[in-house]
């Protein structure tokens, strides 16, 4: 019962806090023009900050998959350009004999391990545009360059080293030809 007077002296209080016209107090608080600021600021972010977060980081996933594609030619023209110094050495350790020696073949699996390589990093290419949503478009024309470098790989095992080439250069062109679209 103790507990009624002070429930009571809290209300008296709050009664007193209150300014004297509690009505025109509120009434002028409803003629005031309403700021949603909350509002106004949500739609702000979802309209100009997400697009430009998600244009920024799809001009970056362009721009990384430019620099990748760049980067496997370059890397398979170098090889190229060493692979062709590289065919006449053998045809030169072969001899009339149509036999490899011990020298050559060292040689031709130094360049099968090599052509191994450029094909995993093929590989690893076509993947990584395969599952990248803003390179998937280019992933169509990227398709089988891996499969190129492997048919470089088999035909190079086969001492067939001229068509070998030929199969790189056409996965340099393919590759070049998917940069080019990316522009």
């Amino acid at each position: 019962m103790k507990l009624a007077p002070a429930v009571l002296s809290l209300a008296c209080l709050l009664l007193l806090l209150q300014p004297a016209d509690a009505t025109a107090a509120a009434a002028a608080a409803q003629s005031r023009p309403r700021r949603n600021t909350t509002a106004k600021r949500s739609a702000t972010t979802t309209r100009g900050k997400k697009p430009t977060t998600r244009g920024k980081a799809a001009s970056l996933a362009l721009q990384d998959g430019r620099v990748r594609v760049g980067e496997k030619i370059k890397q398979i023209s170098n090889f190229v350009y060493l692979y062709g110094r590289f065919s006449k050495d053998f045809e030169n350790a072969v001899g009339p004999g149509g036999r490899p020696d011990a020298t050559a073949n060292t040689l031709k699996n130094r360049l099968v391990s090599s052509l191994q390589d450029i094909r995993e990093g093929l590989d690893k290419l076509e993947l990584h545009f395969r599952t990248t949503p803003v390179l998937e478009r280019f992933y169509l024309r990227l398709t089988g360059v891996a499969a190129g470098a492997a048919n470089a790989e088999e035909q190079a095992t086969a001492n067939r080293l001229d068509a070998a080439g030929r199969s790189l250069l056409e996965v340099i062109n393919r590759l070049t030809d998917v940069l080019q679209e990316m522009n």
